[in-house]
C-alpha cells in the first residue's frame, strides 16, 4: 500500500508496439478507485529468449501480465512460466478474435504487428496530422475546404488538443478562435466538405483554465482575459455565431479530449449517414 492507495504492477507484453495493451489497461484501471498502477512495457517480444528475459524482470516486480502474442510457442511459454510462478495473466483480445473467427469463418492470421502495417490508413493519418499542424489557430483558412472538420470556439476551449487527437484518428482538422473583436473569415460559413463544429464551456470553468494558463506562463492573472463578465460576453457572442449559422455545438465543460473527439466523430458519421441516405433515396427514384 502507498498511503491509502493499493499499488499494482501491470506488465504489458506485446509482439508489436504495445499501444493496444496500453489502451486496454487504461480503460480497465479507470474502473477502480484508490489504485496506484505502475505500468511496465515490454514491446516487440517475438522470441522465447526475449520472453525469458522479460519474465525475469516480471518476477522482480510481480503483478498482472496482460499480453498479445501471436506466435504460439512464445505465447505458450509465457502462460507456462507465469502459471509456474503463480503470476496472473490474461490475453484480452482472445474473446474478440474468437468471435470474429466464428462469424467470418476464417482463422486469424499469425502476423505480429499487422495492425501497424503502413497501409493507406496509416498514410492518411500522417497526412491528417501534417494538415492539422499547419491549420492551427486560424492559420491556412484559404484551404479549409480540404479539411474533414473545422473547430471553432473561444480561447481555451480545447480546440488544439482536440484537433490533434482527431488528426491521429485520420481526420484533417483545422481550428479557429472565436474573438468578438476579430470575427472569423466569412469563408467559414460557406464550407461544403468539412463539418464545422462549435466548442463552448461554462464561464466559471473557463476563468479557472485561463487563470492557470497565465500562471503557467508566469504572467499576472489580473487581466481582462480572465474577467468573468468579459468571458460571459465572449461565450454569448460565440453561441449567437453558431446559432445564426446552424453550427452544431459541443459543451466541453465536463468532457475529456477523448470524449469531445468521440462526440465530434459521431456528428461526422451522422452527417455521412444522412448524405448516404439521401443518395440512396435519389437512386431509388430514378
Amino acid at each position: 500500500m502507498t498511503g491509502d492507495k493499493a499499488r499494482l504492477h501491470l506488465h504489458l507484453v506485446s509482439d508489436s508496439t504495445g499501444e493496444t495493451l496500453e489502451l486496454i489497461a487504461k480503460a480497465g484501471v479507470a474502473r477502480f478507485e484508490g489504485v496506484e498502477t505502475i505500468k511496465h512495457f515490454w514491446p516487440m517480444v517475438r522470441s522465447e529468449g526475449h520472453l525469458d528475459r522479460v519474465i525475469e524482470e516480471v518476477t522482480r516486480k510481480p503483478g498482472l501480465i496482460i499480453y498479445t502474442l501471436v506466435d504460439g510457442a512464445v505465447r505458450d511459454r509465457l502462460e507456462q512460466r507465469a502459471a509456474s510462478l503463480g503470476l496472473p495473466f490474461v490475453s484480452p483480445l482472445d474473446p474478440t478474435i474468437a468471435a470474429l473467427s466464428q462469424l467470418l469463418g476464417q482463422v486469424a492470421t499469425r502476423r505480429p504487428g499487422r495492425q501497424h502495417v503502413m497501409d493507406q490508413a496509416y498514410f492518411r493519418r500522417v497526412d491528417a496530422i501534417n494538415y492539422t499542424m499547419v491549420h492551427d489557430d486560424g492559420a491556412g483558412h484559404d484551404d479549409w475546404e480540404e479539411a474533414d472538420i473545422v473547430l471553432a470556439g473561444v480561447s481555451r476551449t480545447s480546440k488544439t488538443p482536440t484537433s490533434i487527437y482527431l488528426a491521429n484518428r485520420g481526420y484533417k482538422t483545422a481550428n479557429i478562435p472565436v474573438v468578438p473583436q476579430s470575427p472569423p473569415p466569412v469563408s467559414l460559413y460557406s464550407l461544403k466538405r468539412p463539418l464545422v463544429v462549435g466548442l463552448t464551456t461554462a464561464p466559471e470553468r473557463l476563468v479557472m483554465i485561463r487563470r492557470n494558463r497565465l500562471l503557467t506562463l508566469g504572467q499576472t492573472p489580473d487581466t481582462d482575459y480572465v474577467d468573468l463578465s468579459r468571458i460571459e460576453a465572449e461565450l454569448a457572442y460565440a453561441r449567437r455565431l453558431f446559432a445564426d449559422n446552424d453550427i452544431p455545438v459541443i459543451d466541453v465543460t465536463r468532457r475529456s479530449i477523448e470524449e469531445t473527439a468521440a462526440a465530434i466523430i459521431n456528428l461526422v458519421q451522422a452527417r455521412a449517414d444522412a448524405a448516404n441516405g439521401e443518395s440512396d433515396t435519389e437512386g431509388a427514384g430514378e
